[in-house]
């Protein structure tokens, strides 16, 4: 089918702008946007649009649904699981996500895990699983870029800097990054990301103590818009959440031929296997951070990895599953 109309809607007001969802949609919006045999809009009113792709499902995704008149793309970057130890209140908002997968006509899941709980919650919703994808040409590796994150944090060349960007959150494993950074005073660990519901995130009031407590060897730079430089800056990746959908920043470090140290768990092997590396405790990732052997290893291969999840070919995927959907 020719000149479907799409139309993406996210909510990426305020702090809104930190969830990772914001950010995915409007990589895959850009790239969609370029692809002949689709309009493709962003944001606004449904109006005439075949299909409306959403990425959240907040009170103003909702209400938008409410008048949409074509097909309904919900992608869920978000589960129950991954809002405990993210969001106060979070039993409570898990509750609702059933009776929110039923307003839409498809769900697009992320990874095996995410489809496991998806169809657990809804098996009566139709579900496809598409990865996220990552630009691999704006991702990857600038010495420009590094030598002036570095200067403007006064970070010396010659000093090794561990890198995370996550949420402030517990989920994403902030205290385990404190922990690390305290047993290891030698290197600069520096966290890229802010709060993800203000005041309503989880440990909020703590973690805004504790930030101000954190030694010189912690950086916060906080948003960063250019986020190639942190990554271009940082001689790997360090990732402690807890529970992830998909787990996009190790992607895009590895297309920045970083390595990267996370944390063992299910979803990680799903998608980046033997890849990355991989811990248990604290002492093993303190360990893995000095194995200069180990992770240039991981290093070697790191970027030749996210091929297969270009955004490219991801967008592709995309706009084949929205002309089925419109032609069903």
């Amino acid at each position: 089918m020719a000149g479907v109309k799409v139309r993406f809607y996210v909510e990426d007001m305020l702090f809104f702008k930190y969830i990772g969802c914001a950010t995915v949609a409007k990589t895959l919006y850009r790239e969609i946007a370029s692809l002949e045999g689709v309009e493709v809009s962003w944001k606004g009113l449904p109006g005439r649009a075949d299909l409306i792709h959403y990425h959240t499902f907040g009170p103003l995704a909702m209400l938008n649904r409410r008048m949409a008149r074509g097909k309904t793309v919900l992608t869920a970057h978000s589960t129950p699981r991954v809002n405990l130890d993210n969001i106060a209140l979070a039993r409570f908002i898990n509750k609702r996500y059933p009776k929110i997968y039923r307003k839409f006509d498809h769900i697009i899941t992320i990874s095996q895990p995410c489809t496991d709980e998806v169809t657990a919650m809804v098996p009566d919703i139709p579900v496809t699983c598409i990865p996220n994808g990552v630009n691999r040409t704006y991702f990857q590796r600038d010495n420009e870029k590094r030598a002036a994150f570095r200067e403007r944090f006064g970070i010396p060349e010659d000093q090794e800097v561990v890198l995370s960007v996550a949420q402030l959150t517990p989920r994403k494993g902030l205290y385990d990054f404190l922990a690390l950074a305290r047993m290891l005073p030698e290197k600069t660990f520096v966290w890229v990301g802010g709060f993800p519901y203000g005041a309503l995130s989880k440990d909020w009031t703590r973690i805004r103590r504790l930030k101000r407590r954190c030694g010189e060897s912690v950086i916060y730079p906080g948003y960063v818009k250019e986020i190639v430089s942190p990554y271009s800056a940082a001689d790997l990746f360090f990732m402690p959440s807890y529970a992830e959908t998909f787990g996009l920043v190790i992607m895009e470090a590895l297309s920045c031929s970083l390595p990267v140290i996370a944390r063992d768990i299910s979803e990680f092997h799903d998608i980046f296997g033997e890849n990355i590396l991989y811990f248990r405790s604290r002492e093993d990732a303190a360990s893995l951070i000095d194995d200069s052997g180990r992770l240039a290893s991981c290093a070697a291969g790191a970027r030749a990895f996210t091929e297969k999840f270009d955004i490219r070919d991801i967008a592709q995927r995309h706009l084949a599953l929205y002309r089925e959907l419109v032609d069903a």
